[in-house]
């Protein structure tokens, strides 16, 4: 057998970790009900999983106006809440750790998703995506800018979606600060194209994130809130490499360091970035210098290579994600070097148990 190192233990700022193996946050759309509320089908589907070392939810909306995905379950309501109570008890019943995704689209949402309403973005500039409807995947379109006072009403409903995971019972939160999301849009240049205060200087693309960090005090310790962030994205979701972008992310994550969160969860590229000027390739050897914390690295992993960037002391935690879809017991494939499952994609985005709650675990 390889190195076990992905099998170690990890205190997470107190939270004791059975391993280094996460369950990256991954969308399933199985919320297919009125209020988007998960299920027991939800809660089954982490209870299997609960073996991984911590896992963090699927994306889960704030408020209506951050829905940007059918069949996506929320954290808005009282009966969303109680859904969630399921899962986390679940989950807290087979000895694993969970954390909550707290998640904005911003410009990749679309009008049929608002009953007709634009969704709302930092400027109104089209990304030129797709958006998941019950249409099916389809073009986005010009959003609304955000006033001041929407800016400052989606801060809050953050502060009330980290409110609301504490009432269900999740051991932390994850901020959804990437992969071209509400975030990320304030981020980039691209997408952010305003001249109050909320634009222009890298310090004013980054100040709807602290003033949201700043809203969960008294709600929730720091301790246990992360933030994912995926810095060199390029000509994807909308999002473009600058040579304001990668000095706007060191920016955001030397100032994370005086918080004392749970960790940040980096995203290496989604698509090549070798011959992109500004861009940085390598994700985690580049920022773990700057973070002083937990640092979770993301983006195609396998047992070989998540060992590697761990023992290169490039991150302490490695997220894997379509891994943990196929197999519910991947920590055990890997501790014994078991083969693995195959993932069915046609059914990553479908409703029912098929393709979601029935891949078979390794037998005695």
């Amino acid at each position: 057998m390889q190195n076990q190192v992905l099998q170690t233990p990890y205190n997470l700022t107190g939270l004791q970790l059975k391993n280094r193996m996460v369950m990256a946050p991954m969308t399933r759309s199985r919320s297919n009900n009125d209020g988007n509320i998960p299920t027991a089908l939800t809660a089954e589907y982490y209870e299997q999983r609960a073996s991984a070392g911590l896992i963090i939810t699927e994306g889960t909306f704030v408020s209506p106006q951050a829905v940007g995905f059918i069949n996506v379950p929320g954290i808005y309501s009282a009966a969303q809440i109680e859904g969630w109570k399921l899962v986390t008890g679940a989950v807290h019943n087979k000895g694993g750790k969970i954390f909550a995704q707290l998640w904005h689209t911003g410009r990749l949402s679309h009008p049929d998703l608002h009953n007709g309403a634009l969704p709302l973005a930092p400027s109104a500039i089209n990304p030129h995506a797709k958006a998941y409807t019950s249409k099916g995947f389809v073009d986005t379109v010009t959003p609304k800018e955000m006033t001041i006072e929407e800016i400052k009403e989606t801060i809050a409903d953050f502060a009330n979606g980290a409110a609301n995971a504490v009432k269900a019972n999740f051991d932390g939160i994850e901020l959804h600060a990437a992969n071209g999301y509400l975030f990320h849009q304030f981020f980039n240049g691209v997408s952010n194209h305003r001249t109050d205060k909320y634009g222009g200087t890298i310090e004013n693309r980054a100040r709807i994130l602290f003033e949201t960090l700043d809203a969960f005090k008294g709600i929730i310790d720091y301790s246990k809130v992360g933030i994912r962030f995926n810095p060199s994205m390029h000509n994807a979701q909308g999002m473009m490499v600058d040579e304001l972008t990668i000095p706007t992310f060191e920016h955001i994550i030397n100032r994370l360091n005086d918080y004392g969160l749970a960790y940040i969860h980096l995203t290496e590229p989604f698509t090549p970035v070798a011959d992109v000027p500004f861009a940085v390739v390598e994700i985690a050897k580049h920022f773990r210098p700057l973070y002083k914390g937990t640092l979770i690295i993301n983006k195609s992993f396998n047992k070989e290579t998540g060992t590697k960037v761990v023992e290169d002391n490039n991150a302490d935690l490695v997220a894997f994600g379509v891994p943990f879809i196929a197999n519910p017991d991947l920590v055990k494939r890997f501790e014994i070097d078991a083969p693995l499952n195959k993932p069915d994609q046609s059914t990553f985005y479908t409703t029912g148990a098929i393709g979601y709650i029935d891949y078979p675990e390794l037998t005695a």
